[in-house]
């Protein structure tokens, strides 16, 4: 085993494994950054498009492939593999339909394929160790194969959780993929959380199975995986979320926890001329500015970005608009005009220090870059972890919730309105708390509890710290 942290003075060299999807990879390549300015050695691992981001960071890139899907930034204009254009149109075709409907295509395809060809990501990592040998690797808790590979391998890792961190499941009463809790206004009915929660438990159960397979084969002396989906590293997790005093808890042991608050820049480049003129062309004759932005997926939802713009102009005086479109920017081009800027991406963390409130889809980077900005957010969630997160948006008082969808023109417009309005209650105290942390704090809590380690995986696991 190698040894761990600082030895005879030399910096540990560092790993940070990212899977190729722009909303993931810009988190983790500010984190290999923060590691590096803490004393790292860091090394950031991703697909071949996200050199620049390690570029940006100032952290050395390493290309490695260890998943099919991909996303550079607009989803759907991302060149995909065979078959996953057809079903990220499903994805987008099922948040039509309301959120039930929306988890339920994502648990279908997470049961299909997010454990495909763990050999040869087994392979890939034990090459790419034998090449750098790093002290330590930091990996997406969603990298699955990754996970189980480095637990295979007996290599010693740290845990960065991209989202809410219920995507480290605590107990077993709720199965992954169904959310701990729902915004007010989103309450699916029993029948369809039934449906949900087995169709859930289902592919947990055989997703666990195939990881038991896995190590039985590639690591017969390790201790077993057990559950797939909460298997982390047995010392270090990190979240780049506010440790809100409600959030699920975990077993009395367990690694460490360490709540960063965000994990972004803590500022974002001038994006240039052409950006400084839109945001002053628009602030001319308007008094307040909304960026609306709902990920790099969910652009694809024109329909929803229409009616949020209408409704903007129809019941909030005086307010101006960003859009971010993705490969739809095109097709509500005629939306823009004096008071509306349409553009297939944006320079989101600049603009948010310029605008006066944000329209997001309830992404943890989006949550988390309004809150260290300040800016009062309306989330509208559609998938994933986004009702969870939406949920504690609007219990910390620091954003409004709406379901996408049952909006129209009238109720949108209302809703923009309120936003800009009233003052949401925590905002200004969270905003603090966030800005307190961020990944240089993250970065020094895993240099010291990495450093901390024997270099062993525990048989037993330590006792849980949150921090």
């Amino acid at each position: 085993m190698k040894s761990s942290g600082f030895v005879s003075g030399r910096a540990p060299r560092v790993v940070v494994v990212s899977p190729p999807f722009a909303s993931h990879a810009q988190p983790l390549s500010v984190l290999a950054g923060a590691l590096a300015s803490a004393g790292a050695d860091a090394v950031f691992a991703s697909g071949p498009s996200f050199e620049d981001f390690a570029d940006r960071a100032g952290v050395t890139f390493v290309p490695l492939t260890v998943t099919r899907n991909a996303n550079t930034g607009v989803a759907r204009s991302t060149r995909q593999a065979p078959g996953e254009a057809q079903r990220l149109e499903e994805f987008i075709d099922s948040t039509r339909r309301g959120p039930v409907s929306a988890l339920l295509t994502q648990t279908h395809h997470r049961g299909r394929d997010m454990l495909a060809g763990p050999e040869r990501t087994l392979a890939a990592l034990r090459a790419l160790d034998a090449r750098l040998r790093p002290d330590w690797y930091v990996v997406d808790q969603l990298s699955y194969p990754v996970t189980l590979a480095l637990h295979c391998l007996g290599l010693r890792y740290a845990t960065f959780c991209p989202g809410h961190p219920t995507y480290v499941p605590g107990s077993d009463d709720l199965p992954f993929g169904v959310p701990y809790a729902w915004p007010r206004e989103i309450r699916p009915g029993e029948g369809e959380l039934a449906e949900l929660r087995a169709a859930a438990e289902a592919v947990e159960t055989a997703f666990t199975g195939r990881f038991a397979d896995v190590a039985r084969v590639h690591a017969p002396g390790a201790r077993p995986p057990g559950r797939a989906f909460a298997l982390t590293s047995p010392y270090a997790v990190a979240f780049g979320y506010p440790a809100f005093p409600w959030l699920p808890g975990h077993p009395e042991h367990g690694p460490s926890l360490l709540y960063g608050g965000h994990c972004g820049p803590d500022t974002e480049p001038d994006p240039g001329p052409k950006w400084g003129e839109v945001v002053r062309r628009l602030r001319a004759g308007h008094d307040r500015l909304v960026l609306i932005a709902l990920g790099t997926f969910l652009s694809a939802r024109d329909d929803v970005l229409a009616l949020l713009v209408k409704g903007l102009r129809a019941h909030v005086p005086g307010a101006a608009a960003v859009v971010a479109a993705g490969d739809r920017a095109a097709a509500l081009s005629a939306l823009a005009g004096p008071g509306v800027h349409v553009e297939a991406t944006v320079p989101q963390r600049w603009l948010l220090g310029k605008v006066d409130a944000m329209v997001h889809h309830g992404g943890n980077n989006s949550f988390t870059e309004c809150l260290v900005s300040g800016v009062p957010a309306l989330v509208l969630p559609f998938s994933s972890d986004q009702f969870a997160i939406a949920h504690d948006a609007e219990r910390a008082g620091v954003a409004r919730c709406v379901d996408p969808s049952r909006l129209d023109e009238r109720s949108a417009g209302q809703a923009l309105r309120q936003l800009l309005d009233e003052p949401l209650p925590g905002l200004g105290g969270w905003s603090r708390w966030v800005g307190r942390r961020g990944p240089a704090w993250t970065a020094r809590g895993l240099i010291r509890e990495m450093s901390g380690t024997d270099g062993v995986h525990p048989a037993a696991p330590t006792v849980l710290r949150v921090r």
